[in-house]
């Protein structure tokens, strides 16, 4: 399936890198927070993978009309909305927990953060296009930044299976960045991001169903207080956050940033959620931060900013001819 270069991305200046940047910026601040709000629920005693039913179905019924506004879609781009759902929604939380079930959660998180890396190189060796060096410094130190933050050398227990798990999330994320590109270069014809966001989590909610199991869950539990570094808050607020802010608002802000931009600098800048997560969780948790973890989110910063400031044009992302010389990149917009 082909990586796109949107019509936006190309066409925008200065001011559409800066909104393009913004947006992703905030999906992986949208997202980063998910985990900070789902451990309070976790450990008030809902099973993980009860918590992420309920992000996915309260989500899906937030954007619900949105569906139904939408429904030609379902005639027109029915591949695209099975995939994104399958993949982008059901594939990466699915694939993740169950990854955090046999491996360490920082190994789990690091596997899945390769992302970024797959994506460069399905551009480049399966569809035959140039990928920026800038890019692939980009993954190589969000890469080695991530190794510190979630500290991989804390928890060095390799299982086979959860390994495999944990890569498989990340081919489902690489499939959420090349899936929200789908037809960004389309102009009015294009698929409408929000439809396509509500029909994924329509699916996503159909598939995680099968696998969570909602009718066991503790359903007072949401009625309850939840602590947070012992302070109360009310579970339902906690949900709410999640379902509206680390969903809703993450999925739309991730995927219009993707179309603006360039996924697989868009894969790179996502890198930035682990960090994201990591300072929340100091700031709001009292999970103190290590000076690796420090240094290795600077690292992070440092290959995301490398990564996003230099993207191929339109132009350039055209696929490489047998032996011809690349075109050089030129800087453009970028993702989240």
């Amino acid at each position: 399936m082909p990586v796109h270069t949107s019509e936006s991305s190309a066409a925008g200046g200065g001011g559409g890198k800066s909104v393009g940047l913004g947006l992703a910026l905030g999906s992986a601040l949208a997202f980063g927070g998910s985990g900070v709000a789902a451990k309070p629920l976790i450990e008030a005693g809902l099973d993980p993978l009860h918590v992420v039913w309920l992000r996915v179905a309260g989500a899906a019924l937030v954007m619900l009309p949105l569906a139904v506004r939408h429904r030609a879609l379902v005639r027109s781009r029915p591949a695209l909305l099975l995939g994104f759902g399958l993949l982008a929604v059901a594939g990466v939380q699915a694939c993740y927990f169950a990854a955090i079930s046999r491996i360490p959660v920082g190994v789990a998180l690091l596997v899945e953060y390769l992302a970024p890396a797959l994506l460069l190189g399905w551009v480049r060796f399966v569809q035959r296009r140039p990928v920026t060096r800038a890019a692939a410094l980009g993954v190589v130190l969000a890469a080695g930044g991530l190794a510190c933050v979630v500290e991989v050398w804390a928890g060095l227990t390799f299982d086979a299976v959860g390994l495999l798990l944990a890569l498989a999330a990340a081919c489902c994320q690489v499939g959420y960045f090349v899936l929200s590109d789908q037809g960004g270069d389309a102009g009015v014809e294009a698929p409408d991001p929000l439809g396509v966001i509500a029909y994924g989590l329509l699916v996503g909610v159909l598939v995680l169903t099968a696998v969570a199991r909602p009718w066991t869950m503790n359903w007072s539990i949401l009625a309850g207080d939840a602590h947070m570094n012992g302070t109360a808050v009310p579970a339902a607020l906690l949900l709410a956050w999640i379902v509206l802010i680390a969903t809703v608002l993450a999925y739309v802000t991730g995927v219009v940033s993707v179309r603006r931009l360039s996924p697989q600098v868009a894969g790179v800048v996502a890198c930035l959620e682990a960090v994201i997560a990591t300072v929340l969780a100091w700031i709001l948790l009292g999970e103190h931060l290590s000076a690796p973890q420090i240094i290795g989110g600077a690292v992070v910063l440092l290959g995301a900013f490398i990564a996003q400031s230099s993207a191929p044009t339109k132009s350039s992302a055209e696929p490489v001819a047998g032996g011809a010389p690349e075109r050089e990149p030129a800087i453009r917009e970028t993702t989240a």
